[in-house]
Formats: C-alpha cells, sequence, structure tokens
C-alpha cells in the first residue's frame, strides 16, 4: 500500500506515518513547514515537501500511484492536495480510519486510552511499563517521548497501545480489546454540541470495547452497566511512587490493565511503572524551576498545580487560555482551580479554529470569574514576563507555564 500523508510533520499524522513505515508501508507526504518529527522521516528516506499546493502530491502518485490520503480533521475541505486527491480518484481518510485498517490487517489487539484528561500520560506509562517487561507492543501517542519515537509498529507484538482521542468521534472508528478511560467530563462542544451528546459518544465507545476499566462515577455519570467492564472505587488508587494525584490514579488504571491482560510480574510491574520519565509538556522540566505543561482546561490545572505544590511550597502559575470559544463555555469552571499558586499570570486567550460569531473575552473578564482575582495580573509574551519568571526563579519558586498555544514555544526559546 502507498500512502501521501497530509500535514504529516503534526503530533497526530506523524506517528502514524511512523508506524506506517515500520509496517512496510510506502509512505510519503507534505506540511507547511519543517519539524523535528519531517527531519526524524526523512532520515529514514520518507519523501516530504513543504509546499502544499499539489504538485508534489500529483507528481508522486505518476510515479507510483497511491492509495490512500490520509490527513487532518482540520484540514479544510477545499484544501489544494484534498481537491486534488478528490480528482485523481485516491481513496482519502482521516488519520484514525487508516489506523483501525492497519490494526486489523496486522491482526493486532488494540488497548486503546480515552477520557477527558490524562489520555497522553496513561497511554506513555502503559508503554514504557511495556518497555521495562519487555513486552513487544506497537503504540501511538499524541506527544513526544524521551524514550521512543511517538509511533512505532513492532512485528513481534500482539498489542498496539493507543491514545484513542474523541475529538471529531475519532474513537469510535476502534473496537478495542480493552480500553483504559481516564476521565469523562464534558469538551470538544465543536463536534458535542451538549454534555449528553459528549456522554452517549463515550457510552457507544465503551460498548465497542470487549472490557473496560474506568472509575465507577464515570460508569454512573454516563450509565454504562456492561458486565465486563471494571469500575474502580475512589479507594482504589494506589500509594504510588509518582508525584501528583492525577498520575497515581492513571498509574493505577495502567496496573489494573496488566493485571487484566495477566502480563507481568506484580512486584516488575510497580517498579517499572514508578520509573515512568514523563512524556514532552506533561509537566516537563525545562531548568531549574521551570515547568512547561499542556493543560489548558480548569480540570487540569488544578490537578498540575496539585503536582507542583507537591514538589515545591511557592509556585507561580503562567496560563495561557486556549480558543475563545473554549472560553465561553469553561469560564465559569475557572472558579477555585488557582487556589494553590501564590501568583498567576494571565496571557491573552491563544486563538485557533474559532467561531467568528463570539467575541473575545478579555483577559480580565475571565480573571473575575475566579476566587481571588487580585492574586492574577495580565500579562503578555514579552521581555518583560521572562524578566518576572527569572525573579520568581531565582527565589527559588517553581515557575509553570500552562497551555495549548505558543506559550510552550515561547519560554523554550528564552530558556
Amino acid at each position: 500500500m502507498n500512502i501521501y500523508f497530509s500535514g504529516i510533520g503534526g503530533v497526530g499524522i506523524g506517528p502514524l506515518a511512523e508506524i506506517a513505515s515500520d509496517a512496510g508501508y510506502s509512505i510519503q507526504g507534505s506540511d507547511m513547514a519543517e519539524s523535528p518529527l519531517i527531519e526524524q522521516l526523512r532520515q529514514r528516506g520518507v519523501a516530504i515537501s513543504t509546499t502544499q499546493d499539489g504538485s508534489f502530491l500529483r507528481s508522486s502518485h505518476e510515479l507510483t500511484p497511491i492509495d490512500w490520503f490520509v490527513h487532518t480533521a482540520a484540514l479544510p475541505h477545499n484544501h489544494p492536495e484534498l481537491t486534488l486527491a478528490h480528482e485523481l480518484g485516491i481513496k482519502t481518510a482521516k488519520r484514525d480510519e487508516l489506523l483501525a485498517q492497519i490494526i486489523e490487517e496486522k491482526n493486532l489487539k488494540l488497548i486503546a486510552v480515552a477520557g477527558t484528561h490524562g489520555k497522553t500520560t496513561t497511554t506513555g506509562m502503559l508503554v514504557w511499563t511495556f518497555q521495562q517487561l519487555g513486552i513487544p507492543a506497537s503504540y501511538s501517542v499524541g506527544s513526544t517521548l524521551s524514550f521512543g519515537p511517538s509511533g512505532k509498529f513492532d512485528a513481534d507484538s500482539e498489542y498496539f497501545i493507543y491514545e484513542c482521542d474523541e475529538f471529531d468521534r475519532n474513537f469510535l472508528h476502534f473496537s478495542p480489546h480493552l480500553s483504559l478511560i481516564t476521565s469523562i467530563g464534558y469538551d470538544h462542544s465543536d463536534t458535542y454540541k451538549t454534555k449528553e451528546n459528549y456522554e452517549t459518544a463515550f457510552r457507544q465507545f465503551i460498548h465497542q470495547s470487549s472490557s473496560a476499566i474506568l472509575w465507577q462515577n464515570d460508569s454512573d455519570s454516563i450509565a454504562s452497566r456492561k458486565a465486563d467492564n471494571w469500575c474502580l472505587q475512589p479507594d482504589e488508587v494506589l500509594n504510588l511512587k509518582l508525584a501528583g494525584e492525577h498520575n497515581r490514579r492513571n498509574g493505577t488504571l495502567v496496573l489494573k490493565a496488566l493485571e487484566k491482560l495477566e502480563l507481568g510480574d506484580n512486584m516488575n510491574k510497580v517498579q517499572a511503572l514508578e520509573s515512568f520519565p514523563g512524556t514532552s509538556r506533561r509537566f516537563e522540566k525545562l531548568a531549574d524551576n521551570l515547568y512547561s505543561d499542556y493543560g489548558h482546561h480548569p480540570v487540569e490545572i488544578a490537578a498540575t498545580l496539585q503536582l507542583a505544590r507537591e514538589v515545591s511550597d511557592n509556585v507561580v502559575l503562567v496560563y495561557q487560555p486556549h480558543q475563545n470559544s473554549r472560553q465561553h463555555e469553561i469560564k465559569d469552571e475557572y472558579e477555585s482551580c488557582f487556589e494553590l499558586a501564590e501568583q498567576v499570570y494571565w496571557l491573552p486567550t491563544y486563538l485557533s479554529r474559532e467561531d467568528p460569531s463570539l467575541s473575545i473575552i478579555p483577559a480580565k473578564e475571565l480573571i473575575q470569574a475566579t476566587n481571588d482575582p487580585d492574586t492574577i495580573k495580565v500579562a503578555e509574551l514579552d521581555d518583560k514576563l521572562w524578566s518576572t519568571i527569572q525573579g520568581a526563579r531565582d527565589d527559588s519558586k517553581l515557575v509553570l507555564c500552562m497551555g495549548a498555544g505558543s506559550i510552550d514555544s515561547w519560554v523554550r526559546h528564552q530558556a
């Protein structure tokens, strides 16, 4: 099979391209700009263009006919490459349709990690633990890993471990052997117009799974009563040597999954899990007293601040909200999520995939929704903010930079 990946440098498409290459398929692709992942793929001998006007797709198809054109959900319907693929009669699909095909063709058992929060870390924990126990596994994680590529196909593996995202109903393309559900709240209103729609999708996903492990309160919230489910109580969270209550919860899911699959010795499983080095942008240490985190939802903010307070008694947060449309949905949830930070610097909202009919909510208005707006200051990504960050670090305070937009690249450049 010959596959063309549009957006091959992205965190969703890139790992899938690595998996397809490992699995023996012929691949090529394009993206708008260079990236470390593109460089890694080029080192494998993959032909990649940073021009997306259709010329590279056409020449590739003329050289060897392309069977699949794979793209992200974010690709506009009138994108030159997508338009040309239709004209050339190439099968077009989003990433999860192809991945489901590969899993079926290779006869792999899918272990899917889904949930509103904690998917990436839990998937990374599972991959890491399999590696430490010497159990072959293929996998795909939506983040950079320090211990391997983001996506990998292992010909000796029986299992495929996958961060199974609910955005655009992606996870409904799969029928997992085992699903781990980290949490169920409400997110992605651009896909699910109501909380009920969101919960219905999770209920369907669990129904499509041979079995699932989840928390009892989540099972109750979506009225899932499948007999093969393992529903965990709050007092079943294991006292693991992992920083952060949410990490201990997610680690418990990982160990329960290994128990259900009857894999690994119990003592070795715990030791392997507790040595987990983390994933990129999930409380990632960039330098002394300086951390970056992808979190941008009040639940994630509160959980990461709780983790940070286990590391330091003095935590300063720099927060960049993500998507104005999302701020309209979650602004009333900011009330108490910043309580564990002694100081918060609030950046303008990072705009992405916006509804033009919605007014931009200014930072000051969002701040007023919190319990203690006097501890929060409006800031910008500029030299003044960096000087403030440096001063806090010099005073031995932990500075946590959170957001899914430009804040991560900015702080990495400064550091």
